[in-house]
């Protein structure tokens, strides 16, 4: 079975027990933070697949590095250890992040630009978006990219809005080389 489909399996139940028990809003917070902890940490994985270590010791160290998660999580983690799946957590972690966003009609977003975006720029973005696409709101994340001429490029799952001054020179490029042609 691939690590998607398994993935999803666990988020799905993590994501029943949450709405069940009425904590999926602090689930979704909390498997952020481990989402955050495993992309910032490419170590943490190879620790957890390696197989001298027993599963004890793993199962310690998860709760150390996440003190403070509910027993839900750390459970759902544990499971996933005891039955060798860890590599499947980063994928079981954006799975679930996937579905409290589509209940709470919320869509996750990368605003790149060339400077840091300020609070009010973000707030009419997400305004202006989150309406256009018809969600509840956007929880936008800015990237500084110093490729950005200026403007700003919005990727919200797997579009990409180009705003930018770069953008705008290639759409006026391609129109005036097919129109020679």
């Amino acid at each position: 079975m691939s690590d998607s489909v398994v993935a999803t399996r666990y988020a799905v139940a993590l994501f029943q027990l949450g709405q069940e028990k009425s904590i999926l809003e602090q689930l979704e917070k909390e498997v952020r933070t481990v989402r955050e902890v495993f992309e910032a940490n490419s170590k943490l994985s190879e620790f957890l697949k390696q197989p001298k270590i027993a599963i004890e010791k793993k199962k310690e160290f998860l709760k150390e590095a996440f003190q403070g998660a509910s027993k839900e999580l750390l459970n759902t983690l544990y499971i996933m250890l005891d039955r060798h799946r860890e590599d499947a957590i980063p994928s079981m972690t954006q799975s679930f992040i996937d579905m409290t966003n589509e209940v709470y009609g919320i869509a996750d977003a990368e605003a790149y630009s060339a400077r840091a975006l300020t609070d009010s720029e973000k707030d009419s973005l997400q305004k202006v978006f989150a309406e256009k696409l018809g969600f509840k709101s956007l929880r936008i994340t800015n990237i500084v990219d110093s490729t950005v001429l200026g403007g700003v490029k919005l990727k919200i799952g797997n579009k990409i809005y180009d705003g930018t001054v770069s953008g705008k020179l290639e759409r006026m490029e391609r129109k005036l080389v097919s129109v020679n042609y």
